[in-house]
């Protein structure tokens, strides 16, 4: 499947008949929990038409313990939707690294297409631990000869920055196309991530045109007006082996 296929999955990965409701899963002392949103949530059955699509993750401990590190995220989605990039900039990570979120935005600016947050707790030898909450920045980026959403994180307290890959690669199941990070090598060994939220939206225009970066329709049969399908599913790897997934069904609406 096509990198053009896998990011537009994402315009289906949330829809909702209404506010998302989040889904929990725990696997010993994790928790993850997932959530997602669609809008608008009314779209054509047989044209894709301009979305945005927002999406949160959590991760935490029920006793409360320090999260261990993560090391891999991976979001699942189905092979539903449309991504335009067709001329929209593509923001090389070389020239984002060891930037704050304004030098980001400055540099990389006509490839942005979605904004977000990042928590996570800093574990620092013989310190306690300390939270740091990140902006995220998305941008349409080409790790190599893939496509990816690039990730910019960007903190004031205490000032510091990470670029996270998000590459399109093969998925499994349900979910035929994954996004796949390597937190660790982004993050460095210290940062415990806790929530991520980002919002993935973008209008532009080419060659005197408007074009949608994501675009979704509701593929509905004729006698039905609304319907439920699996959207999304996050999956992180943990330093020692540990593995929790999460997964969420949305719906939308057909017209």
């Amino acid at each position: 499947m096509g990198a053009a296929a896998a990011l537009a999955a994402l315009t289906l990965v949330t829809g909702t008949a209404g506010r998302a409701i989040g889904e929990q899963t725990q696997r010993g002392d994790l928790v993850s929990s997932l959530d997602g949103e669609l809008r608008p949530l009314t779209l054509p059955r047989d044209h894709p038409a301009p979305i945005a699509v927002h999406l949160e993750g959590r991760l935490r401990t029920a006793s409360g313990a320090l999260l261990p590190r993560v090391t891999k995220l991976e979001i699942g989605l189905p092979a539903q939707g449309v991504l335009s990039t067709r001329g929209l900039p593509v923001c090389p990570p070389r020239r984002i690294h060891d930037t704050r979120t304004g030098e980001a935005l400055a540099a990389c600016g006509p490839a942005l297409v979605g904004r977000g947050r990042l928590d996570a707790v800093v574990a620092l030898p013989n310190q306690g631990p300390f939270p740091v909450r990140a902006r995220l920045l998305a941008f349409n980026s080409r790790i190599g000869k893939r496509r990816a959403v690039l990730l910019h994180a960007g903190s004031g307290d205490p000032p510091t920055s990470a670029v996270l890959p998000m590459l399109i690669r093969p998925g499994a199941g349900r979910f035929g196309t994954a996004l796949v990070g390597r937190v660790s090598a982004a993050l460095g060994p210290w940062p415990r991530l806790r929530r991520f939220e980002i919002t993935l939206f973008r209008r532009y225009e080419y060659r005197g045109r408007q074009r949608s970066y994501l675009s979704a329709s509701c593929p509905l049969p004729p006698a039905l007006t609304a319907g439920f399908f699996s959207f999304a599913r996050t999956s992180y790897g943990f330093a020692g082996g540990a593995r929790i997934a999460t997964g969420i069904a949305r719906g939308c609406r057909a017209r």
